[in-house]
């Protein structure tokens, strides 16, 4: 069976155009009908840094989670966000980005990636004492834009680090759209070979019409967590200006269609909702 997580948080936080509070909390609520594996639903990072999410904690107090088995995941930056986090017995898992890039790193953490290691020793301690799951996503892991080196041992060196902090929750991000099948293929192949143990998922932001590519290619690879938005919307403003949207969670569907179970009447519902939202 394929594990989606639906990401309307990464869909919502780069438009500059406030998106109501209400409009939120009906959309997700939707979401949460479809009966998606996850749903990462908002973030408790800082609203000077992304003000498009500074109502989470209302959205999440105004989302109906009765008969559902969807896990709800949030974004977090640092301690003090992963606490307030933890105060909300309705969020199962806590994410946090922890970069391949040294530059990457900074700008959206404010942190090197020695002192985010140091941290997530912290979060995963955190999320053990209030019965959660941390879950990582390795930003920039196909590649980045500031002409940094880039290579599969740097992944596999933080891979090793977080398999000693008994982290079981991996994503793999392609955070600006540069994976192709090789990369991919190259990446999940080894990782799983290496780290059986591990759950790997793929984030991957991507162009329309190269989604279905990579989808195929780390299914291949032995990837069964993806990763995506409805009608590929989103993007890191974090990263560069141009934000390059997510994996579409109809083609994710499209391309496994039988191993994926949802309620395909609400996800056209939240289809046609997704509409009103971001045109």
């Amino acid at each position: 069976m394929i594990h989606i997580t639906e990401c309307p948080r990464d869909a919502m936080q780069g438009i500059k155009k406030f998106i109501s509070t209400e409009y939120k909390i009906k959309y997700i609520n939707q979401l949460i009908k479809v009966g998606f594996d996850t749903i990462d639903f908002g973030s408790f990072v800082s609203p000077k840094s992304i003000p498009q999410l500074k109502d989470t904690e209302i959205v999440l107090d105004n989302l109906d989670l009765n008969n559902s088995n969807s896990n709800l995941l949030t974004i977090i930056a640092n301690l003090r966000g992963a606490k307030k986090a933890c105060n909300f017995k309705q969020i199962n898992f806590l994410g946090y980005p922890l970069s391949v890039s040294e530059i990457f790193q900074k700008k959206n953490t404010n942190k090197t990636i020695d002192e985010s290691i140091n941290l997530v020793s912290e979060l995963q301690n955190l999320c053990i004492q209030h019965n959660k799951k941390i879950q990582i996503y390795i930003s920039m892991a196909f590649g980045n834009p500031y002409n940094e080196k880039w290579h599969i041992d740097l992944i596999l060196e933080l891979l090793n680090k977080l398999d000693r902090l008994l982290i079981k929750d991996i994503a793999l991000s392609d955070t600006i759209g540069t994976s192709n099948s090789h990369k991919i293929n190259l990446l999940f192949t080894n990782l799983i070979k290496n780290y059986p143990k591990l759950n790997f998922g793929a984030h991957f932001h991507s162009s329309y019409d190269t989604s279905i590519e990579k989808i195929e290619a780390a299914y291949n690879s032995g990837c069964i967590r993806f990763d995506s938005a409805i009608k590929g919307y989103g993007g890191c403003p974090m990263a560069t200006d141009k934000l390059v949207g997510n994996i579409p969670t109809e083609k994710v569907i499209e391309f496994f269609k039988d191993k994926v179970k949802i309620n395909h009447s609400e996800f056209y519902e939240a289809i046609r909702i997704s509409d009103s939202i971001f045109s």
